[in-house]
């Protein structure tokens, strides 16, 4: 189990046991990211500069920008430019090492 208390994706359509390649419902842009993850963190209590946002797209910004730590994942250029931090050689257990990281508590990540 991963342990999450939230999550919150663009669902995928399915038919007959099959992936459509359609989303099923509303798309989640990239104002729609950028409210949910402040709705959540208003919801758990969560402060801003201890929000992180993980994304790889122009689409991610948004939600980076309403993160306390933006790290851009196997991402675009214009994101690797504007996150704090920047994984191209691991996949989300990169993300945790980098949470976990000694003193990484203490560091201002905010741009």
């Amino acid at each position: 189990m991963l342990g999450l208390d939230a999550i919150f994706a663009n669902e995928l359509a399915v038919e007959d046991g099959k992936l459509t390649g359609l989303v099923s419902g509303p798309i989640a842009d990239a104002t729609v990211k950028a409210e949910v993850l402040t709705r959540l963190g208003e919801q758990y209590g969560v402060v801003r500069s201890q929000r992180v946002a993980v994304g790889d797209g122009a689409n991610d910004l948004k939600m980076m920008a309403a993160a306390g730590l933006g790290i851009a994942i196997h991402a675009k250029p214009v994101v690797r430019a504007q996150a704090a931090a920047s994984i191209e050689h691991h996949d989300l257990d990169g993300v945790l090492s980098l949470l976990q990281a000694s003193g990484a508590a203490l560091l201002r990540w905010d741009r």
